[in-house]
């Protein structure tokens, strides 16, 4: 199975979360399932999502056209071991 783990550095929180939620079916399309979405207990601008991935080419194309949620990122696909 692959994740993908993306951490995200926002300088208007609400705002990105809202533009993150208008983007839900975008990730679904793209094969992606958020599982987890953390914001930094001492850093409220980092934002860290971890998604299942089902189609990496369709994740990769999505991450490609996203290019940062909004915000600085960055993202690593990983496989469970």
């Amino acid at each position: 199975m692959t994740h993908l783990l993306c951490e995200i550095e926002t300088t208007d929180f609400a705002g990105w979360k809202s533009a993150f939620a208008d983007e839900a079916e975008a990730r679904r399309l793209a094969g992606l399932t958020l599982l987890q979405m953390w914001r930094g207990a001492d850093e409220p601008a980092r934002v860290v999502c971890l998604f299942e991935v089902a189609d990496r080419p369709r994740a990769q194309s999505w991450l490609d056209r996203e290019a940062g949620f909004g915000g600085t990122f960055t993202a690593h696909f990983l496989k469970t071991v």
